[in-house]
């Protein structure tokens, strides 16, 4: 008997178009995972982003984890192998998201994640003491001809889109640079500021701040056109060095993860994005911000995993 009543207001409540409790989500608290240290780009946007996600999902707990170390293989293989219930998401990056399993034997793929939503293209930058007396990427090239191996400069590791821009930069010069890699962007900016590298290799949200406060002297900005938030930082290309790098930041899931809790997140995630106080906080954070839906988002990381496949192939930064 107990069971028919239970049954019958399962039924009821169906017909009325009141979801059953079961079926709401969230229902318990979300993960997300960041894969690199605490004040990092990466963990500021997350951190940003979270509250406003939070609200648009009817109030529900997001936990901002931190898993760094390997330049993102860690946090990013914990993301894959989580259960995919939509209660364990993450913040992925490019392209160290793609480049790791292209050189380097990983347990994930692209295909081991539901992309939700991109949310920010940061583009890289160089960026010396104003001690170093250099102020401009010209005056890079000529001191480290002169001095070949001695500028060292940091990144958040091998095959991340700061190591990749200085590669490029080395063939477009031929000059030679001393590569250091660090677990996250807080190391490198306490590396360059502390004088123990010459420069730093990092993306240009995350180094703006020293430039306005004095304390960093940004040599060139890797975009195709000056981020407002850096009106006056000159991009490479404008300085004669044809180098287009940056990464994108955003939010995924497990593959396997629902296809009505992607949805879910996706929507809240957009909505959070046009939220006008998130977009004041976003300025306040210098996050580059460039929303992209999960189709579009999806597309995009597929167009620069064949591209980034091409270019290993062409010449690998990793050497045997």
């Amino acid at each position: 008997m107990k069971k028919t009543l239970a049954l019958a207001s399962l039924l009821l409540a169906t017909s009325v178009g009141i979801a059953p409790a079961f079926a709401q989500y969230p229902e318990r608290p979300i993960t997300m995972i960041v894969a690199y240290t605490a004040g990092g780009g990466t963990d500021i946007a997350a951190r940003t982003l979270v509250p406003y996600i939070e609200k648009e999902l009817g109030g529900a707990t997001i936990t901002v984890l931190n898993r760094p170390g390997a330049g993102g293989e860690i946090g990013f293989t914990a993301l894959a192998q989580a259960k995919p219930d939509g209660y364990t998401i993450g913040f992925i990056n490019t392209p160290n998201l793609l480049s790791i399993p292209i050189s380097r034997q990983a347990r994930y793929t692209l295909d081991s994640f539901a992309p939700i939503a991109d949310i920010v293209y940061d583009p890289g930058a160089f960026s010396v003491r104003p001690d170093a007396g250099i102020s401009n990427l010209e005056e890079l090239v000529a001191y480290a001809k002169e001095h070949p191996g001695e500028v060292t400069y940091g990144t958040t590791g091998i095959g991340s889109d700061d190591h990749l821009a200085a590669l490029r930069f080395e063939r477009l010069t031929g000059v030679q640079l001393e590569h250091i890699p660090f677990s996250g962007n807080v190391d490198v900016r306490a590396a360059v500021l502390g004088g123990h590298i010459m420069m730093a290799s990092m993306n240009i949200s995350e180094t703006i701040a020293d430039s306005n406060e004095g304390t960093l002297v940004i040599l060139g900005q890797m975009a195709e056109e000056r981020w407002e938030g850096a009106s006056e930082v000159p991009t490479f290309k404008e300085q004669g060095f044809d180098v287009i790098m940056g990464s994108d930041r955003g939010i995924a899931a497990p593959a396997g993860t629902p296809d009505d809790v992607q949805k879910a997140l996706s929507d809240a995630v957009g909505r959070a994005i046009q939220n006008p106080e998130f977009q004041e906080a976003a300025k306040k954070q210098d996050l580059a911000l460039s929303f992209l839906d999960s189709q579009a988002f999806r597309t995009h990381l597929e167009a620069l995993d064949g591209t980034l496949k091409t270019l290993w192939e062409e010449e690998p930064w990793i050497k045997e």
